[in-house]
């Protein structure tokens, strides 16, 4: 899951960086509304978790350019205000989901997950190919019933590759849906958690490397 963080505390946007990016995802950070517009026109993000109270550009501005644009990401909004009004008013703009201030980091994580599951994602909630099942939601990746010892990459790779339902996945693709903008773009870490997940998936093998395309399952 690619996700943008836009928050004006830099604490606060660090924190919740580092608490999703153990979680599997892949986190780029913003401290102001025009950067979050400038992030948001490059890179096709599955959730922005935007602050409402922006610098340079407010946060509903950025909200309501996001829903105008066709397959836009979810929208997780934050707030200092807890008022009814307050969240009526950012959900009524376009927002998917609102959190206020201060918030438990897990119920952060939950609302993210839940509302990236939601349709035009059109994933389903268990995503399973023959004797592989993998549970988003709980974390969990089996085989044969047997559970499988990933790490949060590992992890989101397999579940993008699953989530293609065939589909070949070019490295670069993965290097830009799993990894965040930090990555390097000519790195051999794709390669690594590919061969990782491989021995760590057992016989016989599930992940098919093919020539000048990519990987798929």
């Amino acid at each position: 899951m690619r996700v943008l963080v836009a928050e004006d505390h830099v604490e606060l946007a660090d924190s919740v960086a580092r608490v999703l990016r153990r979680e599997g995802m892949a986190v780029d950070v913003v401290y102001d509304g025009m950067d979050a517009l400038e992030h948001t026109s490059l890179i096709d993000y599955d959730v922005v978790v935007l602050d409402r109270d922006l610098p340079k550009v407010h946060g509903d501005e950025v909200c309501s350019a996001l829903v105008r644009q066709p397959q836009h990401a979810r929208v997780l909004m934050l707030t200092a205000s807890s008022t009814i009004a307050d969240r009526v008013e950012g959900l009524s703009i376009g927002a998917d989901d609102y959190l206020p201030k201060p918030f438990a980091y897990a119920e952060l994580v939950a609302r993210i997950r839940a509302i990236a599951r939601r349709p035009h994602t059109a994933l389903p909630t268990v995503l399973v190919r023959g004797e592989l099942r993998l549970d988003p939601a709980q974390r969990i990746a089996t085989r044969a019933g047997g559970r499988l010892p990933l790490n949060p990459k590992e992890f989101a790779v397999l579940e993008y590759l699953l989530g293609a339902d065939g589909r070949v996945v070019p490295a670069e693709e993965l290097l830009e849906r799993v990894w965040d903008e930090a990555a390097d773009p000519f790195t051999t870490t794709v390669k690594a958690t590919i061969n990782r997940l491989r021995s760590k998936l057992g016989d016989p093998p599930l992940i098919e490397t093919v020539p000048r395309g990519g990987y798929r399952i």
